[in-house]
């Protein structure tokens, strides 16, 4: 055994090695390429600052950004049967939704809360992409019913953000039922006299778009968001025609009158308490408003300085 090579030069390669680099650190932009620090995209609301590509955000996420404070309650919904139709492809049904809650933050493919925003007490729902992408089974049916009552009895306005590939297909037409039973819970808004305002984020595909997605009082969508029915290359396929330019983006709604506005998610926040506080009668949304501190906390006030004639009263 040779000392040296087996247990001194190990020794000393351990010391002076260069220590490993978590692969957690760095995100590349998927659109154009550019290494982010996760930290500065954390800040940022993952918007890569090189080229405004709005990635990926996970429904908590939002939940901080837009609650004041960043605090909030999550709103319960009914759970539905597991496996309705005992569906099985190449894995069972039951399997792939243990594997898309052990990937994602929620039990489903949305998650309901409820919080102040703008100090006006709102409910607001969000679709995890991540989630079966975003697909629409009985579950998400039950949070948009949940979350529209929930609205009802606070008397608050919804808020919903859509990403979805469209109808949960390992539910069949049970899936598709969801479409009516969410139109419903948007009328039941509505006779309330209640605002349901949709955000539109990247992908709102298939029967979500033919649904509650394209049902809200006012439609924004984030910059360069995916928004359609059927998708640009089964279209292409269909017609046998070269689509125009940004077919079926945000941009391309907007300039057509599919939708109301286009708004990046650094000033959501900010836009969603204006539109709100304004469909509810209320007074304006202070742009960085702040809670009014308690008297506690207030400073003792100082005594004012005697004036000169006070001082000669005195003498």
């Amino acid at each position: 055994m040779n000392w040296i090579s087996n247990y001194v030069r190990p020794k000393i390669n351990s010391l002076f090695s260069r220590r490993e680099v978590p692969e957690n650190l760095w995100t590349k932009c998927d659109e154009c390429g550019q290494m982010l620090f996760h930290r500065e995209l954390s800040d940022a609301l993952n918007v890569c600052p090189n080229c405004n590509n709005h990635m990926y955000i996970s429904p908590r996420q939002r939940f901080a950004n837009l609650f004041d404070g960043g605090i909030y309650v999550d709103v319960p919904v009914p759970e539905p049967l597991a496996d309705p139709l005992h569906f099985r492809d190449k894995k069972k049904y039951t399997d792939r939704l243990r594997d898309a809650r052990k990937d994602s933050e929620g039990h489903d493919a949305m998650l309901v809360a409820e919080g102040e925003l703008g100090r006006m007490k709102t409910v607001i729902a969000v679709q995890d992409f991540r989630f079966m992408s975003g697909s629409m089974g009985m579950y998400v049916g039950n949070a948009i019913i949940a979350a529209a009552e929930r609205a009802v009895k606070l008397k608050c306005p919804l808020i919903l953000f859509s990403a979805a590939g469209g109808a949960r297909m390992q539910e069949g037409i049970l899936s598709l039922m969801q479409m009516p039973r969410s139109t419903v819970a948007v009328q039941m808004l509505k006779e309330a006299g209640l605002p349901y305002v949709v955000v539109l984020t990247n992908a709102t595909t298939g029967g979500v778009t033919a649904s509650y997605a394209m049902l809200g009082d006012v439609q924004i969508a984030e910059p360069n968001a995916l928004i359609c029915f059927a998708g640009p290359r089964v279209i292409e396929q269909t017609i046998r025609e070269t689509l125009p330019e940004g077919f079926q983006r945000s941009e391309y709604l907007l300039e057509h009158g599919m939708i109301d506005r286009v708004v990046s998610r650094k000033d959501m926040r900010y836009e969603l308490g204006r539109i709100t506080h304004m469909l509810m009668k209320q007074p304006p949304m202070v742009h960085g408003d702040l809670p009014a501190p308690a008297a506690a906390e207030l400073p003792a006030p100082k005594p004012e300085p005697a004036k000169a004639a006070d001082k000669e009263k005195t003498k």
